[in-house]
């Protein structure tokens, strides 16, 4: 079972505060030897649970098995920042550059809107209470150059006023509001929809880590599962397996919760409607209000481990803790005092192209989907519902947007992909400095470093 540390006086890991809140559950039994089934499913995080969902609602009589490592909702299903936003995961010009063209992502990015609305949805359908909010998504530009960036992306701009009415954040010049968002509480929700999935009769190994997939069978230490269709949706855990190591690179990103606030803060800081709140900064930060009356704010801290290596049951690093600390006394004078209640980290996917993907190749019967750079709490449903149509082999709109089939380049070898993450986000951080400073454009350090990206 996942356990926790304490890291200069603050709880470290334990996968991610949002288990404390709810219990770690038992894990259930993993894989008792060669099984025989129609779909395997790789991966028990959300990726893995809404296909498996989509695919026993849409046919009850296909014999599904999903087969997680740890616990379903074990990685980033379960530790992320709580953000069931529309954002498109991954680059506008890089999906646009495809055979779909704009018009390709514009599908894309409105099936996402509505997508929204579909986990909400069934999340009331299925009585998963996961402290939904539906309260939209304030991004703050704290510097001349967020502002401008912000100006050039587009949205419902607000002046430095309209932000100071809606959330007090030190040294805000305006913002951006985007009404298709909503606050949930991760672990909450990973782990109700397990519940919903596993009353459809689906198969769920834990503790069952697959080492190997080949068409038609799916390889752990405890015996094969042979199948159809595999599929796999290990997104940040994707280098872990056998001939992936450098499909998608494993980013980090951590986060800090606070202890509850107090009355006199919060009327301090406002926040009155719990929208999600994100900066425009290259290394940027994203926090929310959570039910319980805390913050949550998350960032990037030590972006990546050498060797595509993953954290030890969420528990992070001494200075991330401090450089989260000091970005949320920053932000919130009026919070610069409350204890941190936790701290934990998790890995997303990246892939080559920084866009995510779903496929399914018909000969071999091997799909996939993933990497979704970090906006992927509502993308996750709509790639199961997607690997759905593949699956079952349905001509639906779903199966002819842009992200479906799409093939990148693999990372480069070791030192060099080390080496170039480390480089990527000192250029960023730099960059952000000089913004900061009062730079009034973009710093040529930042767009550099997303020329290298090729975000």
């Amino acid at each position: 079972m996942a356990t926790t540390t304490v890291t200069a006086g603050v709880p470290n890991g334990g996968v991610s505060f949002w288990y404390t809140q709810i219990g770690l559950p038992e894990p259930l039994p993993p894989l008792p030897g060669d099984r025989d089934c129609d779909v395997c499913i790789v991966g028990g995080g959300l990726t893995g649970l809404w296909t498996a969902y989509y695919l026993g609602t849409a046919d009850p009589g296909l014999r599904i098995t999903v087969l997680e490592a740890e616990f379903a909702g074990y990685g980033a299903s379960g530790r992320n920042g709580g953000w069931l936003s529309a954002e498109l995961a991954g680059s506008r010009a890089a999906y646009a550059a495809g055979p779909h063209g704009d018009a390709g992502v514009d599908r894309l990015a409105d099936e996402l809107r509505a997508t929204v609305d579909e986990v909400v949805d069934v999340c009331g359908r299925h009585g998963i209470d996961a402290d939904i909010v539906r309260s939209g998504v304030l991004y703050i530009a704290r510097s001349p150059a967020q502002l401008s960036r912000l100006a050039a992306e587009g949205g419902r701009g607000l002046t430095a006023a309209e932000v100071r009415d809606r959330v007090e954040v030190a040294g805000a010049l305006g913002g951006s509001y985007d009404p298709d968002c909503a606050r949930v509480q991760p672990a909450k929700l990973v782990r109700g929809l397990a519940r919903v999935v596993a009353g459809l009769g689906v198969t769920v190994h834990e503790r069952t880590r697959v080492t190997a997939i080949e068409p038609g069978r799916a390889r752990t230490a405890h015996g094969s599962v042979r199948a159809t269709h595999i599929l796999r949706c290990l997104e940040g855990y994707t280098a872990g397996l056998a001939g992936h190591r450098r499909s998608w690179l494993p980013m980090n990103s951590a986060i800090v919760v606070t202890e509850p606030l107090d009355a006199a803060r919060w009327a301090a800081i406002g926040w009155a409607n719990s929208e999600l709140l994100g900066d425009n900064a290259h290394a940027y930060c994203y926090a929310q209000r959570t039910a319980d009356g805390r913050i949550a704010l998350g960032g990037r801290g030590v972006p990546y481990r050498f060797g595509s290596r993953t954290d030890v049951d969420g528990v992070t690093q001494r200075r991330t803790i401090a450089s989260l600390r000091a970005t949320l006394a920053t932000l919130f004078p009026a919070a610069a005092d409350v204890p941190l209640a936790h701290a934990w980290c998790g890995v997303l996917g990246v892939p080559r192209d920084w866009c995510a993907s779903v496929g399914l190749d018909p000969r071999t019967g091997l799909g996939w989907a993933g990497g979704y750079v970090g906006s992927g709490l509502t993308a996750t449903n709509l790639a199961g519902r997607t690997l759905r149509d593949l699956v079952l082999g349905h001509a639906t709109d779903l199966v002819d947007l842009p992200w479906t089939n799409r093939r990148v380049r693999a990372w480069e070898p070791e030192p060099l992909r080390w080496l170039g993450v480390r480089g990527l986000y000192a250029l960023y951080r730099s960059a952000d400095r000089r913004e900061d400073g009062g730079l009034g454009r973009t710093s040529r350090l930042g767009r550099l470093a997303s020329a290298i990206a090729g975000r």
